[in-house]
C-alpha cells in the first residue's frame, strides 16, 4: 500500500472544512449553493451531502496520483470535521480512544505545559512555574509544531495532551515555533510529577492590599483564598493575580468570584442540546466588598476566565492586562460502533453579560500592553511589572466599599508599596509575528 503524502494529507483536512462549511450552510438556510441542490429538509440536505462526500472519495480512490489508503483518508477527514467546530472536539480512532481511556486519571508525569490548539497547531496556554518546559524557557503564545516526529497540525487536541505525558523519567521531544526566530527549536524535556506552586501571597501600601495570586483554581486552592481574606478583614484591598492561570475546576473559578459578589449572575452554561444552567451568587459564600482589581493575561483561561469575566460584567472591580486565551465549555464523549469515539463539545460558558468565553475571551477594562498588532510591534518592553503596577494605582485610588461603577483612572504618583513589584514578566510574543506564520485574521 503506498504511504499517503503528508500534501494529500492536508489535502484532506481541507477537505473535510468545505464539506463540513457546506453541511453548516445546508442546516441554516436549506440549500446547497455551491452545488446547486436544494435540501427539502435537515435530514435530505445531511444524507445528499454525504453521498457528495462518497462521489468525492470514489474520485480520489480512481483518479488521485497514487492508490490511497481509503481507511488514512476517512480518518483525516474525520479529524478534520471534528476540529473545525472548535479546538476541544476531537475524534478518536479506536486505537486512540483505548488510550484515551486507559490514562490514569491522576499522577501522570507531565512537562508543565498547558496547551490548545490555534491555526491548526497546538500553541501554549500557560507553563507551570518550575516545570520542565519553564526551565528550557517555554512561554505562553509558543506553538508546538510538533512532537516527536508528529505534526500537531494531523493530530486532535486530546491525542496532543496524552502525548506529553508520561511516566516520570521519560523523554518527548518538542519543535517549538517562537517569535523572530526562523527556524524552530528543538527542545527535549523531561516529564516529571511537578509540584504544585504554592499560593503566592504579599502586603502592599502599608498592608492595606492583599495581593493573591493562586495559580490553579483547585478546590483546596480557593479555601485557601478564602482563608487569607477572611484573616485580612472585610476593608482590606485585595488584588487578585490571575496571570497564566489556566488549570483548576470550572466551579471553583465561580466559588472564586462569589467571594466578591453577594448576589446576581455569576455565568451561564448552554448548548444547543444542553439545558441551559444559570449560576448565581450565593450569598453565604460572600466575604468582602472592598476594592478588587483582577490582573489578567493571554495565559488566563477556563476558570480563572470565568472568575474575570463575573468581576468584569458585574462591574464589581477593575480587570487589568492583556485580552485572555478564552477557554469555558463542557465536552461529552460520544462511543461510536467501531471502538472510536468523538470528544464532543456541547455547552458554552457565558459571562453574566451573555459573552461566550471561547468565542470572545475576556477583554479588560483597563488594558495594559498593547491591544494592537500595529502598536505592539512598535513597542518597547515597558520596566517592571506594568500590570501590576497600573493595578496597584487603581486601588490606591479607590477608598472604602467598591462602587457599583469602575474607578475613573487614578493620576500617576510615587509608589509606596510595602513591598518590591513583581519581576518583570518575559519578553511578550508579538501577535504579528502568528499572524505572518498563519495568515490568521
Amino acid at each position: 500500500m503506498v504511504r499517503v503524502t503528508r500534501f494529500f494529507q492536508r489535502f484532506v483536512f481541507v477537505l473535510s472544512l468545505a464539506i463540513f462549511a457546506a453541511l453548516g450552510l445546508g442546516f441554516l438556510f436549506g440549500e446547497f449553493g455551491w452545488f446547486g441542490v436544494h435540501a427539502g429538509g435537515q435530514q435530505d440536505g445531511a444524507y445528499r451531502q454525504m453521498r457528495i462526500y462518497q462521489e468525492v472519495l470514489k474520485k480520489i480512490q480512481t483518479e488521485y496520483v497514487t492508490d490511497p489508503n481509503i481507511n488514512d483518508v476517512t480518518t483525516g477527514a474525520l479529524h478534520g470535521l471534528l476540529e473545525s467546530l472548535d479546538a476541544d472536539s476531537s475524534y478518536l480512532t479506536p486505537t486512540e480512544y483505548k488510550i484515551y481511556k486507559e490514562r490514569p486519571a491522576t499522577g501522570a508525569a507531565q512537562v508543565g505545559i498547558t496547551v490548545s490548539k490555534r491555526y491548526g497547531y497546538a500553541i501554549v496556554v500557560s507553563v507551570l512555574p518550575g516545570s520542565a518546559a519553564d526551565k528550557e524557557h517555554i512561554a505562553d503564545g509558543d506553538v508546538i509544531e510538533s512532537i516527536g516526529d508528529q505534526s500537531t497540525r494531523e493530530l486532535s487536541l486530546a491525542v496532543i495532551r496524552l502525548l506529553l505525558e508520561g511516566k516520570p523519567g521519560t523523554n518527548v521531544t518538542l519543535s517549538v515555533v517562537r517569535p523572530r526566530k526562523s527556524d524552530p527549536d528543538k527542545i527535549t524535556l523531561t516529564r516529571s510529577i511537578a509540584a504544585v506552586p504554592a499560593l503566592a501571597e504579599q502586603q502592599y501600601e502599608g498592608a492595606t492590599i492583599l495581593y493573591l495570586k493562586p495559580g490553579a483554581l483547585t478546590a483546596s486552592r480557593v479555601d485557601e483564598i478564602a482563608d487569607r481574606i477572611k484573616a485580612a478583614g472585610k476593608d482590606r484591598k485585595v488584588l487578585l493575580d490571575l496571570r497564566d492561570s489556566s488549570g483548576g475546576d470550572s466551579q471553583e473559578g465561580l466559588r472564586l468570584a462569589n467571594f466578591f459578589v453577594k448576589q446576581g449572575t455569576l455565568a451561564a452554561l448552554e448548548g444547543q442540546k444542553f439545558p441551559r444552567q444559570t449560576f448565581t451568587a450565593d450569598p453565604a459564600l460572600f466575604l468582602t466588598d472592598a476594592p478588587l482589581a483582577v490582573l489578567v493575561n493571554r495565559g488566563t483561561a477556563g476558570p480563572a476566565e470565568l472568575t474575570a469575566a463575573a468581576i468584569e460584567d458585574l462591574k464589581r472591580g477593575d480587570v487589568v492586562g492583556e485580552r485572555t486565551f478564552g477557554q469555558g465549555s463542557e465536552q461529552k464523549t460520544l462511543e461510536l460502533p467501531d471502538g472510536a469515539a468523538l470528544l464532543l463539545t456541547v455547552a458554552k460558558y457565558q459571562s453574566p453579560g451573555g459573552k461566550k468565553i471561547p468565542d470572545e475571551a475576556v477583554t479588560p477594562t483597563v488594558v495594559v500592553g498593547k491591544a494592537s498588532e500595529e502598536e505592539f510591534e512598535e513597542a518597547t518592553l515597558a520596566k517592571g511589572d506594568e500590570p501590576l503596577n497600573k493595578a496597584l494605582q487603581l486601588l490606591k485610588a479607590k477608598n472604602g466599599v467598591q462602587a457599583t461603577q469602575p474607578a475613573p483612572e487614578a493620576a500617576p504618583e510615587a509608589s509606596s508599596s510595602t513591598a518590591t513589584p513583581a519581576t518583570p514578566p518575559a519578553a511578550e510574543k508579538k501577535p504579528g509575528f502568528w499572524r505572518r506564520l498563519f495568515g490568521a485574521k
